[in-house]
């Protein structure tokens, strides 16, 4: 038949395509290696002075920008950009395999965030708490962090932004995440009584009206995390999780109801975290925290130089500052990078009014 002749003949193309495909990517391999021998002679020449910086924030997100910006289709520009993601953490881990810190257990949005930004072949790390992250990339034990910083309806994360006070840490990249939940329980227990509703406390707020006209009977318990949840869910028949996908998938959980979160736009946006500051990638965000003496008019004196200077503040919040009652730190995010001659006017302007200037870094705008 002429169609059967037709399959075969697109076959076959494409066949020789994935050949291709497979040359190029091979070839692609072959030069991140180079990369990595030439970046490993050069710190042997520098001797202990120098350490080969193998990822580098700015330039995957240059790359994957522009490989938006030139698809002609029809596969959609954020599928290509997440393709050439991968092939690109497959070909770094040729040159050396990142390990990266996430709030755990294994099956959180944390560590689905930290997939998206390193890809499959990262090495993941599951820690308890938002703290323990930080100290896993300051103690030099994970090269990179990944923590929730904000939700769309739930606003920020507070134990994340206390952390920033402490840590020497950089903020080196930032990924957005579609946050669908679904009502999980184990294969045994999807037919009886639900007694208990667990889910990390953020997970409860951004589901609350759905719980309330389905569930609103059954006590609800805050978790460490959605991953701690489902866990718990796993091991008790009688308790259901709010979590994802990645949950369901790793605790072997069915979903009693799928995508109950009140908002349809919920995302949450995570922080990469490093210890060394990004150079500029071309369309960067910069966060501070800062604070001034409590007067009439403080915040105002510290927005100012941003309003003068006609740059945008993309967030900003307030957290008590712990070292003086009633006392606020500031933590405030806005386009552009440090570099840029203008943020470093502003900054300069910052340090008059403030008693406190911390710059938490600049990094990409998330690519994807």
């Amino acid at each position: 038949m002429a169609s059967d002749e037709q399959l075969a003949d697109i076959r076959r193309r494409i066949d020789a395509i994935d050949n291709q495909l497979l040359a190029l990517i091979n070839q692609r391999a072959s030069c991140a290696q180079e990369v990595a021998e030439i970046k490993l002679e050069a710190a042997r020449r520098d001797g202990a002075q120098s350490k080969p910086v193998f990822y580098r924030p700015e330039r995957e997100a240059q790359v994957l920008r522009a490989i938006q910006d030139r698809n002609p289709g029809p596969l959609p520009s954020d599928y290509v950009a997440r393709i050439f993601r991968e092939v690109m953490s497959s070909c770094l881990a040729l040159e050396q395999p990142l390990t990266v810190a996430y709030l755990g257990p294994p099956g959180t949005f944390s560590q689905l965030a930290a997939r998206k930004q390193f890809g499959q072949s990262a090495l993941p790390e599951a820690h308890s708490s938002i703290r323990t992250v930080f100290r896993q990339v300051e103690d030099r034990h994970c090269d990179f962090g990944v923590v929730p910083v904000e939700n769309s309806t739930e606003g920020m994360v507070g134990q994340t932004l206390d952390c920033f006070l402490e840590s020497p840490l950089q903020i080196v990249g930032e990924v957005e995440l579609p946050i669908v939940h679904h009502l999980l329980v184990s294969g045994s227990g999807a037919n009886q009584p639900i007694d208990l509703i667990c889910g990390h406390e953020q997970a409860l707020a951004q589901c609350r009206t759905w719980l309330d006209g389905h569930f609103a009977d059954v006590p609800r318990e805050a978790c460490s995390s959605n991953g701690e949840a489902a866990r718990r869910a796993q091991q008790d028949g009688g308790v259901a999780a709010i979590a994802g996908d990645l949950a369901a998938e790793t605790y072997g959980l069915v979903a009693l109801h799928e995508a109950i979160q009140d908002s349809a736009y919920n995302t949450t946006r995570f922080l990469v975290l490093g210890r060394e500051a990004v150079p500029p990638s071309g369309a960067d965000k910069s966060s501070i925290l800062v604070s001034s003496r409590n007067r009439p008019g403080a915040l105002l004196s510290l927005l100012r130089p941003f309003e003068d200077a006609g740059v945008s503040l993309t967030r900003i919040d307030s957290r008590p500052s712990k070292t003086e009652k009633w006392t606020y730190v500031f933590y405030i995010e806005f386009e552009g990078h440090f570099a840029d001659k203008v943020i470093a006017q502003i900054m300069g302007e910052l340090e008059e009014h403030s008693i406190l200037l911390k710059r938490l870094g600049s990094f990409p705008k998330a690519p994807i």
